[in-house]
């Protein structure tokens, strides 16, 4: 039934918004963003084979493509195709969520752009804090709001082993990720005497189309192996179905990486990020120029 709700908040846009009928009101809901591909779709799998709806966003045409192969494991599906990074599709989406009880929201969308920052354009920088920093504010407050007003609910965000370090070549990214990082730890304790879980999963260099799109296909990181989307997704969703803190996903690698960087020195792990991300580093087997 469709039916309208006064709790969206003012100014946002007001939707009626029309629950699939093979949507099942006995089965718990997941909310997924950048659920199109990589992680977020890998992660929206996980939620379906372990009897969850899903509530899918992304920004661009795969998305119908991969809620039609998340049906197939009978899960009920709604897709709402919006772009994240402007108001309206964060508005969209919040307006979607509106007549259904969110059980868990995994805050995935994110982009990267690699290169120094003398040179990337601007508008290219900004986009990646709309989308990795305000669009996770936009969409957090209205889905932490509802979940203290039922009494549970589980909350999620995809931050990155770049948050443990500074990222030269990639340094709005990284920063982005260290936000979402703090922000995560902030709500955790906000909410710890609460039924609100927040759960931030930590992924490494992983096999997605985030290094072309970020422009890093000449850089070491873009080229070498990369962590199994899969692997990371079963690792993430164990965190925060359990509702643990925090968890480093993906290979071994990736998980020794992140227990060294709690000791290693910013310096260091700048020197580290450098070599792996410079652009033309590919070509240098010694990692730096």
């Amino acid at each position: 039934m469709a039916k309208e709700d006064s709790r969206v908040p003012h100014g946002w846009a007001q939707a009626t918004v029309v629950t699939p009928d093979h949507m099942d009101d006995d089965k718990p809901l997941a909310l997924v963003t950048g659920a199109s591909s990589g992680i977020g779709y890998a992660l929206a799998r996980q939620f379906a084979e372990h009897g969850y709806d899903l509530l899918i966003n992304a920004e661009d045409d795969r998305l119908e493509h991969a809620a039609l192969l998340l049906r197939e494991t009978g899960a009920g599906v709604r897709a709402v195709q919006a772009d994240l990074r402007t108001a309206a599709g964060v508005d969209r989406l919040v307006a979607a969520t509106i007549a259904l009880e969110i059980d868990v929201a995994v805050l995935n969308a994110g982009v990267g752009r690699g290169g120094a920052f003398v040179d990337t354009d601007l508008d290219d920088d900004l986009s990646v804090i709309d989308l990795n920093v305000t669009s996770t504010v936009r969409l957090a407050k209205p889905l932490v709001r509802d979940m203290l007003r039922r009494g549970s609910g589980r909350l999620a965000f995809t931050s990155s082993i770049a948050a443990t370090m500074p990222g030269p070549f990639q340094p709005v990214y990284n920063a982005s990720k260290s936000f979402v990082q703090s922000f995560s730890e902030a709500l955790r304790n906000e909410l710890k005497d609460t039924d609100v879980t927040v759960t931030a999963f930590l992924p490494g260099p992983t096999g997605t189309d985030f290094f072309r799109r970020a422009d890093m296909g000449d850089t070491k990181v873009g080229t070498a192996d990369k962590d199994d989307p899969d692997d990371v997704a079963r690792q993430a969703f164990d965190a925060i179905v359990h509702g643990h803190a925090k968890k480093v996903t993906g290979s071994l690698r990736t998980r020794a990486q992140g227990l060294a960087n709690k000791i290693l020195p910013d310096s260091v792990k700048a020197a580290m990020h450098r070599s792996m991300a410079e652009p033309g580093s590919a070509d240098d087997p010694d990692g730096h120029r």
